[in-house]
């Protein structure tokens, strides 16, 4: 196999970055010791190399840090973390690329190698996002570990509705399969890409077993399956479903798609993959012998008590070339598992992606993450799953209404039913409106997205 490096460079990925299960079992199994020092080596290549990036350096020597400072996983408390919009705040200070990628300070043939990319925008502008050659490699490596961890088979057929263009998300999968596996990829993309009646009906032609991408999307496609008259599970041989995939909607999702495997990981575009189940709703493993993950407090930064949510803040271990990354702070999220775990790995697992804390509407005192209200809408068989959050003022006060869309007779009943099940589920009553299947699609994009929209400000009109 080869991607961006000879097979010798390739190999060297393997022996420290194993994209194998029983390769990676070795690092798993260590000591907790064992693990923390491997890290540790790691982090410290890492942070020699941030201290030659602008960013870094303005943004470290500003709280009276010096290099040598840093000589410990425990000392990362006392780097300044970053989040996209320091990030973009950098574009717009350093046009057009911000001065956190590190790709220019070499100078004719030793200049670095970059690959090029962006976020798909579902935040706000999109980022620019840098890769070195190795350390791209290193996280298709990582990737490539996540499909096998999930049953990925050296004869599968992979679709993926991941987007392309200037968008990370498709190339990066793209390569991960490609360069690390045997398994044949069938790169169809977004529903702009390759319209959905046609993704359903290329799976049936080229035989696809494996689905890969974001929950909302799969479901869309297993719905437009039944309309074209295709039974999962008969006509469509999918048996692996690896992407995004709220816990609470794995068992439609696999229901919907004739009883496959649902599997879910969590990464984003500048970091790679972070964690991934190795068993279904066993946790998410975190991948430590590439990431060192914290969990912050959404609003402080300061660490919270281990099982308490907060945002997951990143540090990559392999990221020493172009665009070092040292405590980026998501937005997105999570917790640790507190549960005894389910094998004799040592490394730490998560409870997943639980919403994002930038698009997070607090409303009397409680905080609501629409990017979680479709996992509680799950339990309504006359729900597809579809919907979006609408946030205005009334009388004053902000309120959330939430469009539903819904299968069946849209009564005063049905409507009562799905207000009391969120007003329990979110912990505040919320205005519902039951809608018709795809009255929601233009706002949120469903079609055309990876991430639709699931909030939009009527406040100002803007998602």
């Amino acid at each position: 196999m080869s991607g961006y490096f000879s097979e010798a460079r390739v190999d060297e990925i393997e022996n420290k970055y194993p994209s194998t299960v029983d390769g990676f079992s070795t690092f798993a199994t260590k000591s907790r010791d064992e693990i923390e020092s491997i890290q540790t080596s790691r982090l410290l290549k890492v942070v020699e190399r941030a201290w030659q990036v602008p960013f870094y350096e303005r943004r470290w020597r500003a709280v009276g840090l010096e290099p040598g400072a840093i000589r410990s996983l425990e000392d990362l408390q006392h780097i300044p973390s970053f989040s996209k919009s320091d990030l973009m705040a950098s574009v717009e200070e350093y046009p057009p690329f911000g001065d956190f990628h590190g790709m220019d300070d070499l100078d004719g043939e030793a200049r670095r190698q970059v690959v090029f990319h962006s976020t798909s925008g579902t935040t706000g502008d999109p980022q620019p996002l840098f890769f070195g050659a190795h350390d791209r490699e290193v996280q298709n490596a990582l990737l490539a570990r996540v499909y096998r961890m999930h049953g990925l088979r050296d004869n599968d057929v992979v679709h993926s509705v991941y987007g392309f263009g200037l968008v990370n998300g498709g190339h990066y999968v793209r390569e991960a399969v490609t360069h690390f596996t045997r398994a044949l990829m069938v790169t169809a993309g977004t529903g702009v890409d390759t319209p959905s009646e046609r993704q359903v009906r290329l799976m049936a032609r080229f035989g696809t077993t494996v689905l890969v991408g974001f929950a909302d999307y799969l479901f869309r496609l297993g719905e437009v399956a039944r309309e074209l008259g295709l039974q999962p599970g008969k006509d469509l041989s999918v048996r692996l479903i690896s992407g995004h995939i709220p816990h609470d909607r794995r068992d439609a999702l696999s229901a919907l798609w004739g009883g496959a495997r649902v599997c879910d990981w969590y990464g984003v575009g500048d970091t790679g993959v972070i964690c991934a189940e190795r068993e279904p709703a066993g946790g998410l493993w975190v991948f430590e012998d590439a990431q060192v993950l914290e969990i912050v407090d959404t609003e402080t930064g300061a660490a919270v008590a281990h099982g308490e949510p907060g945002n997951q803040c990143v540090t990559c271990l392999f990221k020493d070339t172009v665009y070092p990354i040292i405590r980026f702070n998501t937005q997105d999220v999570s917790a640790f598992d507190t549960e005894p775990a389910p094998n004799d790995w040592n490394i730490r697992r998560t409870q997943g992606f639980l919403g994002r804390s930038d698009n997070m509407v607090k409303l009397r005192g409680i905080n609501v993450y629409p990017t979680s209200v479709g996992a509680h809408l799950s339990v309504f068989a006359e729900c597809n799953g579809e919907y979006i959050c609408r946030l205005k003022t009334e009388d004053g006060k902000d309120e959330l209404a939430i469009d539903v869309e819904w299968g069946s007779a849209m009564g005063e009943t049905s409507q009562q039913a799905v207000s009391e099940h969120l007003r329990e589920a979110l912990g505040i009553r919320v205005k519902v409106n039951l809608v018709k299947p795809g009255d929601t699609a233009a706002t949120t994009g469903i079609a055309v997205r990876q991430k639709p929209i699931r909030l939009v400000d009527e406040r100002t009109g803007q998602p």
